[in-house]
């Protein structure tokens, strides 16, 4: 039996191997990430060459000043990689943090492990399925009334939308989404929709912190139609666009998480092996510095892109900053999920 599974696997390798989107994450992801990089250090080289050099944004961290309440914070896919991390952070620093993932007993470990860590946090965990929209409403609806049952101030300071998955083959979600689609944007679309009167009814200046990717350089259009944001066209592909999807939806920079854990074994070892050997591959623990660094911003921080850590910000791709896409694409996102559980619930307030 050990042998017919080392054959199926090596198969499964060389069959994704062979795939246009693996070429297109080994080429275009790469590149991504180098330009990135090159961004980020572009301002030393001009120093050092030229009397006109580019100046980064950066910002310093300013911890929760509050002395009537306690802050908190919520992060999904928090219970490993850099949601486990920010959880532990963000503890540290004084916040009531709200665990979100799929797995009841991955939360209930992940709250063992954060107080081992931290004997002092404040910690609350919800199972939550973010690819269902039905499961969406209905943390809403929980974390309200945990709210309004506990001493804490009925608000929310951060939501951190981490939560993201990289999926090799076709899922479909309850409501007829792609699943990768539901879960890295349009769950995080109706979760901060839904969770907007929360941070918008936080006595100081609250934040919502997405976690993005260096992969979205590789987008060069983005589509709007109903069929695009449901994932709903790429059913009909003769091979499923993984990697498009994924530079569409979402997600971390090159972060050893478990993001990659449907790649075929042998090659998503390759892949983290040449990228810690051109060190480029970061751990959780240092990963995270980007989305703290965005959590705990100054008030008023809005629109920049993290990148780094010490507070560094880089520009994002042209199209991401498309004020008229950003403008269709929540009209579409809204629009689509109008005849969900979200519908009733997302125009109640």
């Amino acid at each position: 039996m050990g042998l017919i599974k080392v054959v199926k696997e090596l198969w499964r390798a060389f069959f994704f191997l062979c795939s246009p989107q693996f070429w297109r994450m080994a080429l275009l992801w790469t590149f991504s990430i180098l330009y990135s990089y090159y961004q980020l250090f572009k301002p030393l080289i001009h120093e050092k060459c030229s009397l006109f050099s580019h100046k980064l944004v950066s910002y310093p961290r300013c911890s929760p000043f509050t002395t009537t309440f306690k802050p908190v914070c919520v992060i999904t896919g928090a219970t490993s990689g850099l949601g486990l991390a920010a959880a532990y952070q963000l503890s540290k620093e004084g916040y009531f943090v709200v665990l979100v993932g799929r797995s009841q007993q991955l939360l209930s470990e992940t709250i063992t492990k954060i107080k081992d860590w931290n004997e002092d946090a404040h910690l609350e965990a919800f199972q939550v399925d973010l690819s269902s929209i039905e499961s969406v409403v209905k943390f809403k609806m929980s974390l309200q009334q945990w709210l309004l049952d506990s001493d804490l101030h009925c608000s929310i300071q951060i939501l951190i939308n981490n939560a993201g998955i990289l999926a090799t083959s076709p899922r479909v979600t309850a409501e007829g989404y792609d699943q990768m689609i539901g879960t890295n944007y349009i769950g995080a679309f109706a979760l901060t929709k839904l969770l907007l009167p929360l941070l918008e009814s936080s006595p100081v200046s609250s934040k919502i912190v997405n976690v993005s990717s260096f992969t979205h350089r590789a987008v060069t259009d983005v589509q709007v139609d109903e069929g695009t944001v449901s994932g709903k066209r790429f059913f009909r592909s003769i091979q499923y666009p993984c990697a498009h999807i994924y530079e569409y939806s979402k997600y971390p920079g090159v972060v050893q998480t478990k993001l990659m854990q449907e790649v075929p074994a042998i090659l998503s070892w390759l892949a983290l092996y040449v990228l810690k050997r051109l060190q480029l591959l970061q751990s959780p623990e240092c990963g995270v510095d980007s989305i703290i660094d965005a959590a705990l911003a100054p008030p008023g921080t809005s629109g920049a892109y993290f990148f780094g850590g010490k507070g560094r910000t880089l520009n994002p791709s042209p199209l991401s900053r498309n004020a008229k896409l950003a403008r269709e694409l929540w009209e579409s996102t809204s629009k689509l999920l109008s005849v969900t559980p979200f519908g009733a619930e997302g125009n109640s307030w």
